[in-house]
């Protein structure tokens, strides 16, 4: 387990990646329910680590989470995150009950003439 101890003051913080990926999932669990969704309509998450070495840590605990039939499109990179910030994660996830369309996204020049 990689943790991290932080010194405030007389403070002392010791918060592993495993740790608040599970935090930010519960957090993430409530906002898809007010949203009216929930984890297995997940489409895609975006997951920044402050250290590429917390991967395993916030790995377990990812797949702890995720609905192993309908998981969803992961990226996840480093990135540089506010003090004591191990994770930081965006989901974009699909509302119960709603239709879903299809979209796409293509690149390219406009027709001349």
């Amino acid at each position: 387990m990689n943790s991290r101890v932080v010194e405030r003051g007389r403070m002392v913080y010791v918060r592993d990646a495993g740790a608040q990926t599970r935090d930010v999932l519960r957090n993430i669990d409530r906002l898809l329910q007010d949203a009216g969704s929930d984890r297995s309509k997940l489409l895609t998450a975006q997951v920044w680590l402050a250290d590429m070495q917390d991967y395993e840590a916030h790995n377990a605990a990812w797949i702890e989470w995720v609905d192993p039939d309908n998981p969803p499109i992961r990226a996840c990179v480093q990135g540089v995150l506010p003090p004591e910030t191990r994770v930081e994660i965006m989901v974009t996830a699909h509302r119960i009950g709603a239709p879903l369309t299809r979209s796409a996204h293509v690149q390219g020049r406009s027709p001349q003439g």
